[in-house]
């Protein structure tokens, strides 16, 4: 089918889910552009529903299920509907995936990111790619704020999304998680007794909880780790945007696992 009027109730509705968290949160419904994210979303058991594709720009030959109804669009059109200006005219619309956390089978010495309340969707995006990135089993978002299926979560994760389990609850429920898991926590903000990164053993079970953008992690956690860890810096500022922390820890995290593997 081929699809050339903006005013098609399909593109408008497409409109609508990239707009509007609580749209797609009503019909359960995700948009996934570019050629690579909907690769793995595929790959990841993403469920597609159907898929928009400009002929004149998607000259590539990956495979589509043939579930999922297609249409092409014109110039126009695409143009509409994409969220990103310069996208390899592909779009998919895929149902909502939900990770329960009993359902996830973690490693015997897993690594958890706990993000809690984190409010931009860019940053949430760029986590989930250091995620993927280090290796991270599981990331989990708290007290969630930003939608998890924003389309700025998805295109700056560059599709890591899909590659790692990413759940959203609340702090009590990933807390008796952990003590199940019997997983020692960390959590990232500075007080006297904050021990510098290189210094902390990650090589064993570990989750590393961060905080808001402004004010840090909740109340709620501040009693209930084993230590804190602090990134050690030269300049005149004392903190960091929390994607770029991310990074650094987990970047940590796997040097000393792999300095313990080549020991064994």
């Amino acid at each position: 089918m081929y699809i050339e009027s903006n005013k098609n109730p399909k593109i408008k509705n497409l409109v609508k889910l990239l707009e509007k968290s609580k749209e797609r949160k009503s019909q359960r419904k995700f948009i996934v552009e570019g050629k690579n994210e909907n690769f793995f979303a595929l790959k990841n058991g993403f469920v597609p529903i159907e898929f928009y594709i400009q002929p004149h720009i998607f000259q590539d030959s990956i495979t589509l299920p043939s579930s999922a109804i297609k249409y092409e669009v014109s110039q126009s059109v695409y143009d509409k509907i994409a969220y990103r200006k310069q996208s390899e005219g592909i779009l998919g619309v895929y149902e909502y995936k939900t990770y329960e956390l009993d359902q996830i089978k973690l490693p015997d010495r897993p690594f958890i990111l706990i993000i809690e309340s984190i409010e931009k969707p860019g940053n949430l995006g760029a986590i989930c790619r250091s995620a993927d990135a280090f290796g991270v089993d599981m990331v989990v978002v708290c007290e969630e704020k930003a939608d998890l299926y924003n389309p700025n979560v998805l295109r700056s994760s560059v599709g890591s999304f899909f590659n790692i389990p990413i759940i959203s609850t609340n702090n009590a429920n990933i807390y008796d998680f952990l003590i199940k898991m019997d997983v020692p926590i960390y959590a990232t903000y500075m007080t006297e007794t904050s021990k510098i990164i290189q210094n902390v053993d990650f090589t064993e079970s570990a989750a590393v909880i961060f905080g808001t953008e402004h004010s840090g992690i909740s109340d709620f956690w501040k009693d209930k780790i084993k230590e804190n860890i602090l990134i050690p810096m030269k300049g005149q500022i004392d903190s960091l945007n929390v994607s770029n922390a991310v990074a650094i820890v987990c970047y940590e995290v796997e040097r000393q696992k792999i300095m313990l593997n080549k020991h064994l």
